[in-house]
C-alpha cells in the first residue's frame, strides 16, 4: 500500500472539513475521488501535502508517518500534486515552471525530465520560452501537470483537471493521465467533478459528502451504481 489515510480530521477554524477520512491508495493504481463542490475532495489532497495540518488521524506514506512534516520534506518523498486552479507562476515561462516543479530532484535530471514531458505535452515545447500567463487555459493546466511531473513523484496527485476545461482538451489530459499510469506505472490519486470520465479511468474509487467517504468500489462498480448515476451522471454523458 502506497497511501493510506486513517480517521483524519482536519478543520478551518472551528468548521471540521475531513470528518475520519479513510481511504487507500496501492502503488500502481489509478484511483479517484468524486463528490460535489465542498465535499472536503481538495482539503483532504492539501491535507496530504502538510497544508493545512490534520487535527486528528495519519496520513502513511510507504509505510511512514507523513501527517505532522513539512510540505517540502513530503515532497522530497516522493508526493507532487497538480493543485484546483493550476496556480502556475504566471510571470515565469513555461522553462522556468518545470525548473521550479524539479527542485526536489538532482539538477542532472532536469534535461531529460524535461524532455519527457514535452513529448507528452508538444505545445508545451513550442511555447518553453512563453510566460505561463500568457497560455490558454487548457495549455496552463498541462503546464501544471508537467511541472508537478518534473520531481519525479511516487505518487501524482491532481486536483480537478478537467475544470473548465474545453472536451477535447479533457480527452487530451485524462489520454495523458492513462498513458504515464500504464506505461511508467505512475500511481496517481485524482479529485474530480468530470464523474463518468474519471471512474472510467480509475482502478478503484471514493465518493465524499461533506467530509466523509460515503461509498467505495471499482471504478466500474461505482459507474453502474444507481445511486452515483442520479447524483453525478444524470442528463447524459460529457461530450469529450
Amino acid at each position: 500500500m502506497m497511501l493510506s489515510v486513517q480517521g483524519l480530521h482536519t478543520f478551518y477554524g472551528q468548521i471540521e472539513a475531513l470528518k475520519g477520512i479513510d481511504l487507500e491508495v496501492n502503488e500502481g493504481e489509478i484511483v479517484t475521488l468524486i463528490g460535489a463542490n465542498g465535499a472536503g475532495k481538495s482539503t483532504l489532497l492539501m491535507t496530504i501535502c502538510g497544508n493545512p495540518r490534520a487535527a486528528q488521524g495519519s496520513i502513511l506514506f510507504n509505510g511512514q508517518d507523513i501527517t505532522q512534516m513539512p510540505t517540502h520534506e513530503i515532497a522530497h518523498l516522493g508526493i507532487a500534486q497538480a493543485p484546483e486552479g493550476r496556480r502556475i507562476f504566471p510571470r515565469m515561462t513555461v522553462l522556468e515552471n518545470l525548473q521550479m516543479g524539479a527542485i526536489p530532484t538532482e539538477e542532472a535530471y532536469f534535461e531529460a525530465d524535461a524532455d519527457r514531458v514535452f513529448n507528452l505535452f508538444p505545445v508545451l515545447r513550442e511555447r518553453a520560452n512563453q510566460r505561463g500567463g500568457t497560455l490558454s487555459g487548457g495549455e496552463q493546466q498541462m503546464l501544471a501537470i508537467a511541472r508537478a511531473l518534473m520531481s519525479r513523484p511516487k505518487l501524482l496527485l491532481l486536483d480537478e483537471p478537467a475544470l473548465g476545461m474545453a472536451p477535447m482538451i479533457v480527452k487530451q489530459l485524462f489520454a495523458v493521465i492513462k498513458d504515464i499510469n500504464e506505461r511508467e506505472q505512475m500511481t496517481v490519486f485524482l479529485v474530480e467533478q468530470n464523474a463518468y470520465h474519471a471512474l472510467r479511468l480509475a482502478h478503484r474509487g471514493y465518493v465524499m459528502s461533506t467530509g466523509d467517504v460515503v461509498m467505495s468500489g471499482t471504478g466500474a462498480e461505482l459507474l453502474a451504481n444507481p445511486r452515483i448515476h442520479a447524483a453525478y451522471l444524470e442528463g447524459g454523458r460529457p461530450e469529450a
